[in-house]
């Protein structure tokens, strides 16, 4: 019989501990790149945008309903709180840990606790734990492991106390499968490795009794699959230059990306949020390295499978769980490099399991104390590792200079650093980087259009307006590019008093309204261009239409004053300034411009 000590739920409640005192940085994070797209979605925090987020694959980032239903919840009940994310993320990574054993104890694989503390500590994981936006990892791989357990359960009626299979178990193991794809796809390849597991524990794969219940699995996954390569291309953009791949190319990736990420599983150092971009030379032959030591590797494992079986299916299974990241498929995030470490995170546990079967061994022979030693010492340097990576995610500032330290390459950091200098007022230093990331890709329409942005805040009009031609040549149907050319051409030919230049201004906007006909910003800007032209009635119409579309916009109003006082109508007018005031109440415009009409801003003074 147990002692009360036996019934207590210890490794579970280590491997939590564990992962919190890892994760602790994480916990006191914010959000960073990308994560206001996933979580921060005011506009589905309706019951609504639950309908929404399962019936229209527009209406999120990603066609991943069961992960946006759980961002749906956690936005009503944590809002923009980054830590509660954070805590559901670190608490579905101890989860995946605990599963795994639960997984691996129930295939009798020695050494079941310490992969997972391997699992749970390992820095890799970090990527997938400590950014938000990844919660779509940790969500499907405790879905994934949940699944398979559930499943193995059902498919060893002899291990269930005498109790024969039943369509209750398996449904509930399809249930978790299915959640588990529409959380992330590459959940997918779940039927696959459990036909793998099935061979290594029979020698065999028996069609009746391990191929055909996942038959249905494997038309889940492969739907899931189609699906999701379709809506990549559809509306991510996973199509293009950076993916005109030829197979050779390909096979090339795949071979140097399975090594790269077996090394980093034995060796995690040097990890980086976005890894150097290279596409391989098929015309090299030191290319051709990595995919032959890949084919010699499981050549040698085959030969050995008499002797044991393990360490070929830690093989298949790391690999066939990489297969959908390896390069065969497009997959946005190529775009910045062909690795990263989150398309790793549902692989890990394979090798893992082959590693601590191994140290299992070791420390069943002489040397066992020296194996609980190593293993101690071990664990205690993947968490320092976890937590000192976990600190890069404190901020995006933080993020984005961690990643041109490890890789100054990375166009998208410099690009986005930009984004949050020019948000921060300051504009020198993010023309810098706009012009940086400009020098390591020439063919970013955004970066040009923002470059634009940040010299028109410094009066370099001129410029700006080379940085918007720019931005529509590589893009002719930039609708914010369009309009902010009209703007920096009116500027700079207002300052100028150049007229061609304004009239090129209002033809600019004609043709951001051509692209955007109910674009509020566009028509309050042609407007205040058609004012200064004394064009007043046609400057009347485009602002009061503005106004229309978006009442609470006070730059129009501002520019409906000006328009209004040009006409003479001046009470109409301080009207006006008052409203963009209130809307608006560091309108130091609006203030100065009741001053000039003797208005103040609560309505006293005469207007006329």
């Amino acid at each position: 019989m147990k002692s009360w000590r036996d019934r207590l739920p210890w490794t579970p409640a280590l491997l939590a501990g564990a992962v919190a005192l890892a994760y602790l940085p994480a916990l006191r994070a914010g959000f960073v790149w990308d994560d206001a797209n996933f979580a921060l979605r005011t506009d589905l925090r309706p019951l609504s945008g639950l309908w929404r987020i399962w019936t229209d694959p527009a209406a999120t980032e990603q066609y991943f309903p069961a992960l946006h239903s759980l961002f749906w919840v956690e936005g009503r009940l944590w809002g923009a709180w980054a830590p509660g994310y954070h805590a559901v993320s670190v608490a579905l990574h101890a989860c995946s840990a605990w599963l795994l054993v639960c997984l691996l104890r129930r295939l009798g694989i020695p050494g079941a606790r310490l992969a997972g503390f391997l699992f749970a500590l390992h820095p890799v994981c970090v990527e997938s734990v400590a950014w938000i936006a990844e919660q779509k990892n940790t969500l499907s791989t405790a879905l994934y492991l949940a699944a398979a357990l559930s499943f193995l359960r059902w498919r060893d009626p002899g291990l269930q106390e005498g109790k024969g299979p039943g369509w209750r178990g398996y449904a509930s193991a399809t249930a978790l499968f299915g959640l588990a794809v529409l959380s992330k796809s590459a959940a997918a390849t779940l039927p696959a490795a459990l036909l793998v597991v099935a061979w290594w524990r029979n020698g065999r794969v028996g069609g009746r009794r391990d191929l055909a219940p996942l038959l249905p699995w494997f038309a889940i996954g492969a739907a899931s699959g189609f699906f999701t390569a379709w809506v990549e291309r559809r509306y991510i953009g996973a199509e293009g230059g950076n993916f005109d791949l030829g197979f050779a190319q390909r096979l090339l990736l795949a071979g140097r990306a399975f090594w790269f990420y077996l090394g980093h599983v034995v060796v995690p150092v040097n990890l980086a949020f976005i890894y150097p971009r290279s596409v391989p030379d098929p015309a090299s032959a030191l290319s051709w390295g990595f995919p032959l030591a890949f084919a010699t590797l499981l050549g040698v494992l085959w030969a050995l499978r008499r002797r044991s079986r393990g360490p070929l299916a830690a093989a298949l299974l790391f690999a066939g769980t990489l297969f959908p990241t390896l390069g065969f498929l497009n997959i946005y995030g190529f775009t910045f490099s062909f690795v990263a470490d989150h398309w790793q995170y549902l692989a890990m546990p394979a090798p893992l399991a082959c590693l601590a079967a191994g140290w299992s061994s070791w420390r069943a022979g002489p040397g066992g104390r020296a194996a609980v030693f190593s293993a101690g010492l071990v664990l205690a340097v993947l968490g320092a590792l976890t937590w000192s990576q976990c600190r890069i995610y404190r901020d995006e500032e933080r993020l984005y200079r961690a990643i041109l330290e490890r890789n100054p390459s990375a166009w998208m950091a410099h690009a986005n650093l930009g984004v949050l200098l020019a948000g921060r007022g300051e504009f020198d230093r993010a023309v810098a980087e706009y012009k940086e990331a400009l020098r390591l890709n020439p063919g970013l329409a955004e970066a040009r259009n923002n470059l634009g942005n940040a010299l028109a805040q410094l009066g370099r009009y001129g410029e700006a307006a080379e940085a918007y031609g720019e931005a529509l040549r590589l893009w002719p149907g930039y609708p914010a590019a369009r309009r902010n050319l009209a703007r920096a051409r009116y500027h700079d030919g207002n300052e100028a008093g150049n007229r061609g230049l304004l009239d090129e201004a209002v033809r600019d906007y004609d043709a951001a309204l051509d692209l955007e006909p109910g674009f509020a910003p566009a028509l309050a800007n042609r407007g205040f261009a058609f004012a200064n032209q004394g064009r007043l009635a046609e400057a009347l119409r485009d602002l009061g239409r503005a106004i229309e579309i978006d009442p609470a916009y006070a730059d129009a109003r501002d520019f409906l004053g000006f328009a209004l006082e040009r006409s003479g109508r001046l009470s109409e007018a301080a009207a006006q300034y008052r409203e963009a005031l209130r809307l608006n109440p560091a309108d130091a415009a609006a203030r100065d411009c009741l001053a000039r009409l003797g208005a103040g801003p609560g309505g006293e003074g005469a207007s006329r």
